[in-house]
């Protein structure tokens, strides 16, 4: 069985992240679903999703080596191209990712204690995010 969701989240660009664990969760527990995986997609591409301690420390860090990484000051071509100045967005969205899966039984998902799904918005600006799961198991 398949099941398909839309969650969507409000952001504040920039690297804003956003614990979705808990919607997550729920969707799976409301699904009729015991036993599989949730596939864990974020729509467009400036911005991805992961798993990390979800707290102020490891958030700031988090935000900190993406500046160093791939920073946003740099003169990309597509910044060149488009004139929207997100050409970081792109590169740090490409690197981490747009989707996650995780395993469930008995309608929970195996996560670690202090291992939460994370959306990572690396646009440049606040924007209305949508977020795609697919519930698959028996």
């Amino acid at each position: 069985m398949v099941k398909s969701q839309t969650l969507r989240v409000k952001t504040s660009g920039n690297c804003d992240i956003t614990d979705i664990t808990e919607q997550v969760a729920r969707r799976v527990d409301e699904s009729g679903i015991a036993d599989g995986i949730v596939t864990v997609f974020a729509v467009g591409s400036t911005a991805g999703i992961a798993t990390m301690e979800h707290e102020s420390g490891l958030m700031t860090d988090l935000k900190a080596m993406w500046d160093k990484l791939i920073p946003p000051s740099v003169g990309y071509h597509h910044n060149q191209a488009w004139g929207d100045g997100n050409g970081h967005s792109h590169l740090r969205a490409s690197l981490l990712g747009p989707s996650l899966t995780v395993p469930f039984t008995s309608k929970k998902m195996y996560l670690g204690t202090w291992q939460q799904i994370v959306y990572v918005d690396f646009d440049n600006r606040p924007r209305s995010r949508e977020i795609v799961l697919q519930i698959i198991g028996d």
